[in-house]
């Protein structure tokens, strides 16, 4: 018996941490303007949202990973990760 998988993925897409990040840069000073004197640090990202339908397979991961390190973000710059949300 078959059966579909339903899901919605979020992959998160964000700078290297040796990287040089100017809107997370440009971000922390507003916030210290604006009397946030606690803030340690801003980077800032991209949050990519896919919905998916198919049968799974053994290679879920491995192909998720694939997509997110040639597709939705570049390995020399960014890191990545992803979580699987309920579709509901």
């Amino acid at each position: 018996m078959s059966f579909f998988l339903n899901v919605k993925i979020n992959v998160f897409v964000t700078p290297k941490k040796n990287v040089l990040d100017p809107q997370g840069a440009a971000i922390a000073h507003a916030m210290t303007s604006l009397g946030f004197k606690d803030l340690k640090n801003a980077r800032m990202g991209k949050v990519i949202e896919l919905e998916l339908e198919g049968e799974p397979g053994e290679d879920f991961e491995a192909s998720m990973d694939r997509v997110c390190r040639d597709l939705l973000s570049n390995p020399v710059i960014e890191d990545y990760r992803w979580s699987i949300e309920d579709a509901g």
